[in-house]
């Protein structure tokens, strides 16, 4: 073969799809292609084409600009242009120029299909979304660990291997005791007819019975516990897990509509868990002294490791390190409240931020604020509350949770106020929406109780909500603060990097890909209302609430967690090379499929962001 063929084969050889293709047809392919060289500025596709082609970028680049002269797309050296082949995937009025001279290998559409006739799998690359491509590389990156079944793919119901053990309400705490003892069980379903109505577990005996003195003959009814959480048969294990972390519980009722079908706990668990956030959590609770925390939490960067070999997903991975930093936070308080004597007025812990969303990871800072009764006096309470805060946050950071570089923490005063002074700080922000209120917004929109009167946060939150659900001046404030962290749309060649610094020659994995996400989430999400705080979560309830398409919504989770993956992978890595995790990945750390579907994923994220921001006219308030 020529040695420029054979240089031509090496190059396709080495780019996603034509790396899909057998060594033969690849041999024989050269001699089909045409090459074109392109001056810059020259139209793309050239006006002078004698038919339409697969254009494969050899050197140089190419933008796609819309109607408003918007850049919409970039392409550099081993991207496809297929659109003349495939116009049905090319959005309409776009226009393309060369911005450097550029040399293409032009294949005829005749040749495309022919060669996606004979083979299946480059034949997959071209007839696939781009939701069923990310899906594709999401397995690829989250493979099962090789030990059998793990809770990443087992149902609960899987673990349920009796039927249910049940009695009713009305049965006495001895009867009951007596049934579990000769049923072997840990737990006992309280039924009315076939409603489930209650549990009791073997700590139910000993602390709100044994403990208390009750009349063993009392019915059963008075020490179960009634707001019962439960789980559908279908669901995977780790999310049963990770709700009885949060939830600091130990049995869950297993259903199939309102039928049960028996009891899954963390004993079943455990059993399939090769990283326990459970027992790291318990560990966390037993904890009597700041030393004993530091030296639990020791073990949430290699959790984050044992996840991410597990094949756990960002969202799983989130909400397990994220019940971690709550268990942390919580024993903290106990400690900080036994030092210092019960606090004087009401009051509640809030987290903001990543926790407050349950998608941390080994390398999150800290964010939290305190909000406090109103019946507040800060010459009679203020030192109290100082030195809460004071001991919490500095416990945090000594635990590997680092301070928050912008000061959102109880510490700074301006975040630790009386529930009147938040109200007034959520009224000034969305009455006089600029800059920092909206940044600030940004901030507060995402917390979440984690220790203290709940119901001093529920009244702040609703308030808060019915603020902003109808403020569609603010919501367009949001949007274009949204549209200010766009993915950088030239992330070619050489990548659109970081130029100098500690990070030179890197791609910031949060601002450049997570953070556009979240902030969509976050202003679909508030524009109906929507109380969830997890960015999936939210546009899951804003697609229910059609704000935006479920197609739209879908899209974005499944580009959310190809970065969040690629980043927990990123970081699982840097833990296991004994350097500090961090979000800024080289871009020769990643297969050329990898970068391709990262252009997957900036494509889905700007044009969701230019749907939002034509919905609000966004450009009209920069």
């Amino acid at each position: 073969m020529d040695v420029e063929l054979i240089e031509i084969r090496d190059f396709l050889a080495s780019h996603h799809p034509f790396d899909l293709l057998a060594t033969a047809t690849l041999d024989h392919l050269p001699k089909d292609l045409a090459v074109r060289y392109l001056r810059r500025g020259t139209p793309f596709p050239p006006e002078d084409a004698d038919q339409p082609y697969l254009y494969v970028i050899r050197a140089g680049a190419i933008e796609l600009r819309n109607d408003r002269d918007e850049l919409v797309a970039k392409f550099g050296e081993g991207d496809l242009c297929v659109s003349p082949c495939l116009p049905e995937a090319a959005p309409e009025g776009l226009r393309g120029r060369t911005v450097e001279d550029t040399l293409l290998y032009l294949i005829t559409c005749e040749r495309l299909q022919a060669l996606r006739r004979d083979n299946a799998e480059f034949d997959e690359h071209f007839s696939h979304s781009t939701r069923e491509r990310l899906r594709q590389a999401l397995q690829k990156l989250q493979p099962h660990s090789g030990a059998g079944s793990t809770l990443l793919s087992v149902a609960v119901e899987d673990l349920v291997t009796r039927a249910p053990i049940y009695t009713n309400a009305d049965t006495s705490i001895q009867q009951a005791a007596e049934l579990m003892t000769t049923e072997r069980v840990s737990s006992l379903l309280i039924m009315k007819d076939t409603q489930l109505v209650g549990l009791v577990t073997d700590r139910d005996l000993r602390t709100r019975c044994v403990a208390q003195g009750l009349d063993y003959q009392q019915p059963v009814a008075t020490i179960m516990t009634e707001k019962l959480h439960t789980v559908p048969r279908g669901t995977i294990s780790i999310e049963a897990l990770m709700t009885m972390t949060r939830l600091h519980i130990h049995h869950l009722p297993v259903v199939d509509g309102a039928k049960v079908l028996g009891i899954v706990s963390s004993s079943d668990l455990m059993r399939y868990q090769s990283a326990n956030a459970v027992y790291v959590v318990g560990q966390i609770r037993r904890a009597r002294a700041l030393p004993e925390l530091v030296e639990a939490s020791k073990q949430m960067p290699e959790l984050q490791v044992q996840l991410v070999a597990a094949g756990a997903t960002a969202y799983h991975l989130g909400q397990a390190m994220s019940a971690v930093v709550d268990a942390l936070t919580r024993q903290l308080i106990t400690l900080a409240e036994e030092q210092l004597g019960p606090a004087p007025v009401a009051y509640v812990w809030l987290a903001s931020g990543s926790q407050a969303r349950r998608e941390q990871t080994a390398h999150s800072d800290q964010d939290n604020v305190l909000v406090l009764s109103d019946e507040y006096r800060p010459d009679e309470h203020g030192d109290y509350f100082e030195a809460l805060a004071k001991f919490v946050n500095d416990g945090l950071d000594a635990c590997g949770v680092p301070y928050c570089p912008g000061e959102v923490m109880a510490s700074n005063p301006e975040w630790r106020q009386p529930l009147r002074v938040w109200r007034d700080y959520f009224e000034r922000w969305l009455n006089n929406p600029d800059h920092k209120a909206v940044m600030l917004a940004n901030n507060f929109y995402d917390l979440r109780a984690v220790h203290g009167d709940a119901e001093l946060f529920d009244e702040l939150h609703q308030y808060a909500l019915e603020l902003v659900r109808e403020n569609k001046i603010f919501l367009a404030y949001m949007t274009a603060n949204a549209l200010r962290s766009r993915p950088p749309l030239g992330f070619f060649r050489g990548f659109v990097l970081i130029r100098d610094g500690e990070h030179a020659n890197t791609f910031d994995l949060k601002h450049g890909a997570l953070l556009p996400i979240t902030e969509l989430a976050r202003v679909y999400a508030l524009s109906v209302g929507g109380d969830e705080l997890n960015t999936v979560n939210r546009l899951r309830q804003a697609a229910a609430a059609n704000a935006l398409s479920r197609e739209g919504a879908a899209n974005l989770i499944d580009a959310l967690e190809f970065i969040g993956t690629l980043r927990a992978r990123h970081q699982a890595q840097q833990i296991k090379n004994g350097e500090p995790p961090d979000n800024y990945i080289h871009p020769d750390k990643l297969s050329p499929l990898e970068r391709g579907h990262l252009k997957d994923v900036f494509s889905i994220i700007t044009m969701m962001q230019d749907a939002l921001g034509a919905r609000y006219q966004a450009a009209r308030f920069t």
